[in-house]
């Protein structure tokens, strides 16, 4: 049975105020057991609005949970998405930029490519398809938080919980041009990328690692599944779209230093410090 609309923008409030207050609730499903991924994308869906209407717009989405490596220790066995917001998102000089850690519970690191949208794709478009609608890519990290202790949920209740986005803070967009697509078709499918804290290797991941196919399958996933949830808007001309983690996602703290490598996409590495 559905969550009743009122219990939807009750527990709205509950997850955008835990947000708030970087405070830690215990999940949904602990006291709701059939709060399933439907309630979960209304409760995502009120809390994009509660934010709207403070004064935080959205920026894009990001997709969560693409690599298929992490499914088994999070219980979890298939991508969510969320919003993205002006508030969480900003470019940063992959060079060296330092990232505050303030307000966000038991937040991770997690190196992602980003794309950003020129055309609104449909969700019948394959991999190429989807190419020809986008006009740029990105390295970035996301900052993942849970306001659930010690990351324990179901996946309803991560998607309930802003998909577990708390910040992304990305380098320069680099360009795609029209001749240039195929090769790049090519290189999203191959790439890996190297990450490091405080100057030691901490894993590295590959681009089939990301839905077995790369960060293309992963939108490609995005954009058929995105039309069923009931989200006020759909993708737009500029935004940024986060396609999940290459690696295992990492906690972090103050006074570190993470930084990655990228073989094979035309894209720099990013340091980033925490404080």
């Amino acid at each position: 049975m559905a969550v009743a609309d009122d219990d939807v923008e009750r527990i709205a409030g509950l997850i955008l105020g835990a947000g708030d207050a970087a405070r830690s609730i215990p999940p949904i499903t602990d006291d709701i057991p059939d709060f399933d991924l439907a309630d979960a994308y209304r409760v995502s869906a009120a809390i994009m609005r509660a934010r709207v209407a403070r004064g935080e717009p959205p920026v894009g989405w990001k997709i969560g949970f693409t690599n298929e490596t992490i499914w088994e220790a999070y219980g979890v066995h298939a991508p969510i998405w969320g919003p993205i917001y002006d508030s969480t998102t900003a470019a940063a000089d992959p060079a060296g930029s330092v990232c505050s850690l303030g307000g966000l519970p038991e937040p991770r690191i997690e190196p992602e490519i980003a794309f950003r949208i020129a055309t609104p794709p449909h969700p019948d478009m394959d991999e190429r398809a989807l190419l020809a609608c986008i006009d740029a890519a990105a390295h970035g990290f996301e900052i993942v938080q849970s306001v659930f202790p010690g990351w324990r949920f179901k996946a309803a209740d991560t998607v309930a919980a802003f998909a577990l986005h708390g910040r992304y803070r990305h380098g320069p967009f680099v360009g795609i041009a029209p001749d240039e697509r195929e090769r790049w078709l090519a290189t999203l499918a191959d790439f890996t990328i190297v990450l490091s804290r405080d100057g030691a290797e901490a894993d590295r991941g590959v681009s089939r690692n990301v839905l077995s196919g790369g960060p293309l399958t992963a939108l490609r996933h995005f954009v058929r599944g995105l039309a069923d949830t009931p989200f006020d808007l759909g993708l737009r001309e500029g935004d940024i779209v986060t396609t999940g983690t290459v690696t295992r996602a990492f906690p972090i703290k103050p006074g570190e230093s993470w930084s990655t490598r990228i073989d094979g996409l035309p894209l720099p590495g990013m340091t980033l410090s925490f404080a």
